[in-house]
């Protein structure tokens, strides 16, 4: 089957984070299969969502892994001109909500494993796909659970997330973090006699442009990045009932964004201690003040040396020696390296720039390139890595 072909019935699935995927899945397996693989699903808590983990060749030495995520961005509220679920074609271009990220780079990944199947490899080929991957890499962590208690592993990654196939080797840490703020509520009427969360909250967000601020100055730097060192965040802020009210209570949702370099735990023992001294202004009129900030997700960066395995095979497969990017987004990558020591890069058709948007597209031309660097793929597997 042509990865066109793949890619419109790939869009008619609505697989939004955190709704189910497994119609998707099981399309993807009535095409695998038949070609002989051998299928794994690594299923969500509630069973409504799982990890595919496809194999085509043999079975006692280490693979190549073509990884990608089944998830998508919602598309309500956003002005499409079309549905965004059902696959367009014009001037050149796929137009559908996820074409870019990434369900192109499934698409042609599931029409290469189909092709692997009818050849003689030498190296196996897996394909990973997982669930949940935009918000936070949820899905894929169960995967690479179940992959670290092998013993014999995956020996590269080829993460396919949009880079205009150019090959990236690197991206930044994502910590995704909240802040409650813990005020005292009152009559606002009698605003000066309690404690305003919000105030508190907007002192809170000053401490985290002071760290920005101290990144940018003093941090660790890489060029190769649109933004060279690491970024602090805050995206959300939630307070008050009314306006004749007090609020005792304010949420921030802030994240950082690190350089490998750069120690997470660092920078937030920074934020740390900042907002203690902010707080101490306040704590001796108002003992209950307080700004508690917990963890909510984080995955690891990923920082592939040029030289490593999965970049020459990257340089060879694509005909592209140019030296590698690195992307603003994150990926499943740091994970695989990270946890499993897989040599991972990333490198996929269309670009993030069109990912996210109102009328999502990829150009044909770059589904085209995609497919040919997985064909030559096969070839290589064939004769054996």
């Amino acid at each position: 089957m042509r990865t066109l072909e793949i890619l419109d019935n790939l869009i008619s699935f609505p697989t939004i984070s955190r709704q189910p995927n497994r119609e998707l899945l099981d399309y993807v397996c009535a095409l695998l299969e038949p070609a002989g693989a051998r299928l794994e699903l690594v299923e969500s808590g509630d069973g409504t969502r799982a990890n595919l983990f496809a194999t085509i060749g043999p079975q006692d030495r280490p693979g190549v892994v073509l990884s990608g995520h089944t998830d998508v961005v919602p598309a309500a509220g956003q002005d499409w001109s079309r549905d965004p679920f059902r696959m367009h074609r014009e001037n050149g271009r796929c137009y559908g909500r996820g074409t870019a990220d990434m369900k192109g780079f499934v698409a042609a990944a599931i029409a290469a494993a189909v092709q692997a199947g009818q050849r003689d490899l030498q190296t196996p080929l897996h394909l990973a796909l997982s669930y949940d991957e935009e918000i936070g890499c949820v899905g894929v962590r169960s995967l690479i659970d179940a992959l670290e208690k092998r013993p014999l592993r995956p020996a590269l990654c080829i993460v396919g997330e949009p880079t205009g196939m150019r090959i990236a080797s690197g991206h930044k840490g994502k910590v995704a973090l909240q802040a409650c703020c813990t005020g005292r509520s009152g009559h606002s009427a009698l605003a000066p006699k309690a404690l305003n969360a919000l105030r508190l909250g907007a002192e809170f967000i000053g401490v985290l442009q002071q760290e920005q601020d101290r990144l940018a100055r003093e941090g660790a730097q890489d060029p190769a990045y649109d933004i060279p060192c690491s970024t602090v965040h805050a995206g959300v802020m939630r307070g008050g009932i009314a306006l004749n009210i007090v609020p005792d209570r304010c949420e921030i949702d802030f994240e950082i964004r690190n350089l490998t370099m750069d120690d997470a735990g660092a920078i937030l023992g920074n934020i740390r201690s900042a907002a203690t001294r902010a707080l101490a202004r306040h704590q001796a009129a108002f003992p209950e003040a307080d700004i508690a900030i917990t963890e909510v997700n984080r995955y690891p960066g990923l920082d592939t040396p040029a030289g490593d395995p999965v970049v020459r095979l990257l340089a060879e497969i694509t005909g592209a020696h140019a030296e590698p990017v690195k992307v603003a987004f994150g990926t499943e990558g740091g994970l695989f390296r990270n946890h499993l020591g897989i040599s991972t890069a990333i490198c996929g058709p269309g670009h993030m720039d069109q990912g996210h948007k109102p009328d999502e597209y990829i150009k044909d031309s770059q589904l085209a390139a995609c497919d040919r660097m997985l064909a030559r793929l096969t070839d290589r597997l064939e004769q054996g890595l």
